[in-house]
């Protein structure tokens, strides 16, 4: 629906500033049903919020079991339940692995289960290790092989505390993993559930205790905003280390490549200059940026470690360091020429890679896309990053009187910002798609992606007009921007169905960018009322209720949410804007916040500024520097302390709308098969049709459950499920057809030494270890009969850690006849798990008719972020062939 200040309940009068269906937000108080936090001052609030979570604990409890820290027990959304009815505070549960158990008690969800119950859940495993015995393996319900060798534990998982859906994570908590130790097959693991003193709780009262005159000082007409600015002024001195580094969170240690550079961008560049360089440097190894976290072992499947671009060149404008400019350009170079051979789409002009800090694989990702799938994807946030990386390397260029890689990068930029607007753009939908992805033949997910909107606004990848319409019609709830919208079925909030506060800042930040006055607003609110009613800047909180209680992880004290709030004051409402050779100044005040304000102790290279500011609007009535009128605009050369005045024109905005919806979920998965020439899949709950795809085309759309198949050719078949809504799901798993003559595959062992490990599940007679060390280029002869397009891919294992951490994903390069073909990534597909067989991603070449050379080689671009490690072993090579050209 439109948004307007009327529906918004805007009255000068009555002290309102902003009022959603459910919150309110006046000068000096927050309001959201019973619970309300106000501004006493602009140094103390008060706050009587307690999270919902803390008034219920449901008897009733759903869990499954997890092997190997993987959602591999059942079907997604086919999950146990049991209600549990302890007699002395005890009860225990007997499952057996695999089979459903639901043992529930009608209206027991209307009881709380009785505080400090010790629950004993014993799984029978006893079919899995006969199946070991018997066969060497067990498979899963999915079809994968579970060797024994490969078995390293059994988990159990859930959706109430303490139990968590966070499946990769599970080996943190030792109460989660079931132990045997009388060797009879049944595991069991005792938790203590609705544990006294596990309840979640705020703090009543925030009052400033440090000295924060160091830094800008603000005051308004609006005690909240005050008291919220200096709240966090406090906080993010609280999250400088003792080194001089920052603090990701009160739960987050260490320097995190994104979360700095993110926080850098929003205000620390201004705020803390030394410690921004500092921490930055730290996420620098070899003269690279460094890929600390992401899916498959980091880099390249997670390659938006290129935001620290953009923050070290707002680190440049704030401090003028040339010594830094010079610094920082050769470390982005050296990462862009990585990535363009590791990384770049040749044929689309985008990146590859996992979703900018969106790392968390099922949230954001269905959960069929392996760490392979995921760096194949091509996502808009990171891709805006790589743009503005790009970008930001032809002004240092040029800045540096280097001409030539000036026109270089910039010519790489325009190709990523070329790619964005033709494969992702949305003209029916009026914003960008989530990403591309699939396997050989990709297909774009409809899915709003908060924070990479933001930043094709920001980083101007959207053209004036793209701007404005992003903003007015990228889906927004009650309690704020969703990272993604819709949401995924059967994923608990934490990226999936969650509102962060450093995202809705850079969507504040857009928002004025394109003019809307409504959106700026709400955003804004959507920052103050989490702040205010928890009285810290919490990472994160549930899109369905804006609780800070439900997400999977949550933090106190978070950098980038800190950097947020007071990014709003300072970009936005002052709309200071740190240019290559002079400070601007762009104010947005929404009428809502008409007034008086200041900001006082605002340093500027050589210069400290106090400035004062009245009236609303974009436009600037009068720009006084010492009681002189300038531009407003500050020269870098400016020395001293300065008083600036502002007199704004109290100008109407451009009447815009935002998309005000409620949540709301897709379908589930389809998960699709073949057997001779029907193409099937289960029904979806929920879906009234399904679409089908051949070869990233549309070819059906039908309320039956199987189609026709094609198997003449090379085709590849996906099912999305749709709704009532026309709200379509993801996209399903290929199901690939072909005929065998139109592929061939080629055992490693046969062009290099065989590996004397002692795994399982192979083909062939062996398979071939590479490392740093080993096989560091293999040439494979191969013969062509037939003149086309063809894809190339391994079949691989690498154990040297797990899907979600590490720094260990294997890179080669894929050369044909000699000639640099592609890039070949072969992720972690699980800790030790070296009997876990995958395929690498696929490479597109035309191969003509006759013998060619294929060699997979370590070239110096082919480093990973280990360094040490870059190890996997080759069982097969496949050759596929696509068309006939």
């Amino acid at each position: 629906m439109t948004c307007c200040l009327s529906q918004l309940g805007f009255s000068q009068s009555s002290g309102l500033i902003y009022r959603s269906d459910r919150y309110s937000i006046y000068n000096n108080r927050v309001e959201q049903g019973k619970f309300k936090a106000v501004a006493l001052s602009g140094t103390k609030m008060t706050s009587n919020y307690q999270s919902p979570e803390a008034e219920k604990y449901s008897p009733t409890i759903r869990f499954k079991f997890s092997i190997n820290l993987r959602d591999n027990e059942m079907l997604s959304g086919k999950d146990h339940f049991v209600t549990l009815q302890p007699q002395d505070g005890k009860f225990t549960t007997n499952v057996v692995f695999g089979k459903q158990l639901v043992d529930t008690l009608a209206g027991a969800n209307n009881s709380n289960l009785q505080p400090n119950t010790q629950w004993t859940v014993r799984l029978d495993m006893r079919d899995i290790f006969k199946s070991f015995k018997e066969k060497g393996y067990y498979t899963l319900f999915n079809g994968e092989k579970l060797y024994q060798a490969d078995f390293k534990g059994v988990y159990i998982a859930g959706g109430i505390r303490p139990l968590s859906w966070d499946f990769n994570n599970l080996g943190n908590r030792p109460e989660y993993q079931l132990k045997d130790p009388d060797g009879d097959g049944i595991y069991e693991t005792t938790l203590t559930m609705n544990a006294k003193g596990d309840e979640k709780k705020t703090e009543a009262q925030w009052e400033l205790t440090r000295d924060i005159s160091l830094f800008p000082q603000y005051k308004s007409d609006f005690p909240l905003s005050d008291a919220i600015y200096n709240m966090a002024l406090e906080e993010m001195m609280k999250a400088v280390e003792p080194d001089s580094t920052f603090r990701t969170g009160k739960e987050w240690g260490g320097v995190w490549t994104r979360d700095i550079s993110y926080s850098i961008i929003l205000a620390m560049a201004n705020l803390q200059p030394k410690v921004a360089r500092y921490s930055l440097m730290r996420k620098v190894k070899n003269g690279r940026i460094i890929q600390d976290t992401g899916t498959g072992g980091a880099y390249p499947v997670s390659t938006d470690r290129m935001i620290w671009a953009t923050a070290a060149w707002e680190l440049y404008k704030t401090t003028g360091d040339r010594d830094w400019l010079k610094q920082a350009y050769e470390i982005i170079r050296n990462s862009v020429n990585d990535d363009i051979n590791n990384a770049y789409d040749r044929a689309t002009g985008l990146v590859h890679g996992e979703s900018s800090f969106l790392d968390w694989r099922e949230q954001t990702y269905p959960k069929w896309m392996q760490p392979v799938d995921i760096y194949e994807s091509e996502n808009l946030g990171t891709n805006a990053v790589h743009y503005h990386a790009n970008v930001i390397l032809s002004q240092m260029a040029t800045l540096l009187n280097d001409s030539r890689s000036a026109g270089f990068y910039k010519q790489q930029a325009e190709k990523i910002k070329a790619g964005i607007n033709k494969y992702l753009w949305m003209n029916e939908k009026g914003y960008y798609g989530q990403y591309l992805y699939g396997r050989n033949y990709k297909s774009l997910s409809p899915r709003a992606e908060a924070l990479g909107e933001a930043l094709c606004v920001l980083f101007n990848v959207a053209n004036d007009q793209q701007k404005k319409s992003v903003i007015e019609n990228v889906p927004v709830t009650d309690f704020g921007i969703t990272c993604i919208y819709p949401q995924i079925p059967g994923i608990p909030p934490y990226h999936n169905n969650a509102i962060w506060p450093f995202v809705q800042s850079y969507w504040a930040l857009a928002s004025a960018k394109a003019g809307n006055e409504k959106s700026v607003l709400a955003s804004i609110a959507a920052i103050y009322r989490p702040a205010a009613m928890f009285l810290t800047n919490k990472e994160n909180l549930v899109a369905d209720n804006g609780d800070f209680a439900g997400t999977q992880i949550n933090s106190s004290n978070m950098l980038w949410s800190i950097s947020g709030s007071l990014s709003l004051i300072h970009k936005i409402i002052f709309g200071i804007d740190f240019q290559g050779d002079k400070l601007v100044f762009h104010p947005f005040v929404p009428k809502a916040l008409a007034g008086n304000r200041s900001l006082n102790n605002f340093k500027c290279r050589k210069a400290i500024l106090n400035i004062t500011m009245q009236g609303y609007g974009d436009v600037i009535k009068s720009f006084v520097i010492d009681g002189k009128p300038s531009s407003p605009s500050v020269s870098y050369e400016l020395k001293g302390t300065h008083e600036v005045n502002i007199i704004l024109a109290n100008n109407e905005f451009q009447d815009l709308k935002i998309n005000k919806v409620n949540n709301y979920t897709s379908p589930d998965v389809p998960i699709a098969s073949c057997t001779g020439d029907s193409l099937s899949w289960p029904a979806v709950n929920g879906a009234i049709n399904y679409t089908v795809i051949k070869n990233g085309q549309p070819v059906a759309t039908t309320q039956k459950t199987c189609i026709k198949a094609d198997r003449a050719n090379y085709n590849e078949y996906q099912v999305f499920a749709n709704d009532s809504n026309q709200v379509s799901s993801f996209a399903s798993e290929s199901v690939v057809l072909q005929g065998n003559q139109y592929k061939q595959t080629l055992e490693i062992e046969k062009f290099a030494g065989k590996a004397s490990y002692p795994y399982s599940n192979y083909s062939g007679e062996g398979f071939v270890e590479i490392s740093k060390e080993k096989n560091t280029n293999i040439p494979i002869q191969v013969n062509i009969e037939n003149t086309g397009i063809y894809t190339i891919s391994f079949r691989y294992a690498n154990g040297n850690g797990p899907i979600n951490t590490q720094n260990k994903c294997a890179i080669r390069t894929l050369k044909v006849d000699n000639k640099f073909a592609g890039t070949i990534i072969l992720p972690q597909r699980g800790s030790k798990e070296w009997s876990n067989w995958g395929f690498s991603n696929s490479i597109q070449v035309k191969l003509t008719r006759g013998k060619h050379i294929l060699s997979i080689s370590l070239e110096p671009s082919n480093e990973n972020m280990n360094g040490k490690v870059n190890q996997a072993m080759l069982d097969l090579l496949r050759i596929d062939m696509l068309s006939g050209r």
